[in-house]
């Protein structure tokens, strides 16, 4: 009989990165800042605005504590989260994906203050795991392990030892990009410090201003209100869909939400960009949505004052604009 999938593999994965000031600001409407355990990734520096809390699902751990199995591995294919089986024909079942497999230095980090990240079994297990399939050339490399003679297989028999199966000669199977170089740990800190710098420093303002310049007669501003507040409701449905991403990452595997079609898809985009794609996406939202936030406030206050200007003083108002904007 097939051996029940691990709960690892089911895919379930925190919320992607939102600033907890969007809201304050009028970046992404009310969505509330995802919860990242802090016990999942010990070595990363945290930037002043985030916190984190612990929102590990103990119903989803294996109550067999005693052995470690190996076989075929068994997925539905209604399953929300399941994975293509491996074309190993063996996939390790691993009983503790909680457990460390090492520490890897950051890649990223100063050499003044070099971050290190913990990588749990359940890390290494979506590694070797669809959609990328890391040999152990690959695998060695991204935990920085030492190149020796005998490397591969030093590396092989201690995966096997916690349950985890890399045959040798295995060929990777997604393009190695910058990112695969990350561990989830990194890759997550540099989504959260891109979120951070996007939420205080994009010029939302300015460029609102700029680019609202052109439009400043009362019957294109009123068409271009109803465009930003179209635009402003789309970018919201977009950022609300990847705030409701589950997939696992370091030792957090929240319940699936999302309807198993669309789950996979999202499943599969975070799992070859370790936690940094989605999160990194609602950053780069925020800084959208606040710019749709202060064309919006210009469209409402001149669009009320256009109609008692001449058109001097809507000229002199444009100059002004623009002014204020060098």
């Amino acid at each position: 009989p097939h051996i029940p999938a691990p709960s690892v593999l089911r895919n379930p994965r925190f919320l992607p990165f939102a600033p907890q000031g969007a809201g304050a600001r009028g970046g992404v409407g009310s969505l509330k800042p995802p919860a990242f355990p802090l016990s999942a990734f010990p070595g990363a520096k945290l930037s002043p605005p985030f916190s984190f809390q612990n929102v590990e699902d103990q119903h989803l751990l294996m109550h067999d504590q005693t052995v470690i199995r190996k076989g075929p591995i068994s997925l539905t294919k209604n399953s929300a989260l399941s994975l293509p089986c491996q074309k190993d024909g063996l996939i390790g079942v691993v009983i503790n994906p909680n457990e460390v497999f090492c520490s890897v230095p950051g890649r990223l980090s100063l050499l003044s203050s070099t971050s290190k990240y913990k990588v749990t079994v359940a890390e290494v297990q979506r590694r070797l795991s669809p959609p990328e399939c890391l040999n152990a050339s690959l695998l060695g490399g991204v935990l920085r392990r030492a190149k020796s003679k005998n490397g591969g297989r030093s590396l092989r028999e201690k995966l096997d030892k916690i349950g985890l199966n890399l045959p040798a000669g295995r060929r990777k199977a997604a393009n190695v990009t910058l990112l695969t170089s990350l561990v989830e740990g990194e890759a997550v800190h540099l989504a959260r410090d891109f979120g951070y710098v996007c939420e205080t420093e994009f010029p939302s303002k300015a460029v609102a201003e700029y680019l609202t310049r052109p439009h400043m007669g009362r019957n294109e501003m009123a068409n271009r209100k109803n465009m930003l507040l179209a635009a402003k409701q789309i970018c919201k449905e977009f950022t609300d869909l990847l705030t409701q991403d589950r997939t696992p990452l370091g030792n957090t595997r929240p319940s699936p939400i999302l309807d198993p079609g669309i789950q996979g898809c999202l499943t599969h985009f975070s799992l070859i960009t370790h936690g940094f794609g989605s999160a990194a996406i609602c950053a780069a939202m925020t800084s959208v949505q606040n710019y749709l936030n202060e064309a919006l406030k210009i469209a409402d206050k001149s669009y009320m004052n256009a109609g008692d200007q001449s058109p001097a003083e809507t000229n002199k108002t444009i100059d002004k604009l623009d002014k204020h904007r060098k």
